[in-house]
């Protein structure tokens, strides 16, 4: 039962990170998702450079161990997953790259909302 949960919260916090890094594509011309992935952006930023540890990758490690299981069990699908979520790379890495897909995302935010603003009017 806690393998079937760790499974899950494996795929969520794999989908999560798929949300953070196309979000900004899927929310154009939707606000309140706007505002969600937005959101999501500000918090893979915080997690990636602040000292606290995800919430989800806790609680995938409390449930395994509930489990007895190890991160190397589990079927073929949660280990892709695992390893996309965990790269075997440098921690740097791995963080700056966290970063810098949250900041290219933000960066596309700001541009729309120069074009929005721009387009009626507030630059002249």
């Amino acid at each position: 039962m806690m393998g079937a949960l760790a499974g899950a919260v494996i795929l969520t916090h794999f989908m999560w990170i798929v949300l953070v890094l196309v979000g900004v594509v899927w929310t154009r011309g939707r606000p309140v998702w706007t505002s969600v992935h937005l959101a999501c952006l500000v918090w893979g930023i915080v997690v990636e450079v602040g000292p606290w540890p995800c919430p989800l990758t806790m609680l995938e490690g409390y449930l395994e161990a509930r489990g007895g299981e190890h991160a190397v069990q589990g079927n073929f699908i949660l280990h892709g997953v695992r390893s996309l979520i965990y790269p075997d790379a440098p921690y740097w890495l791995v963080t700056t790259a966290g970063v810098m897909a949250c900041s290219i995302s933000l960066a596309i935010y700001v541009w729309r909302g120069w074009v929005s603003w721009t387009k009626r009017g507030g630059g002249a």
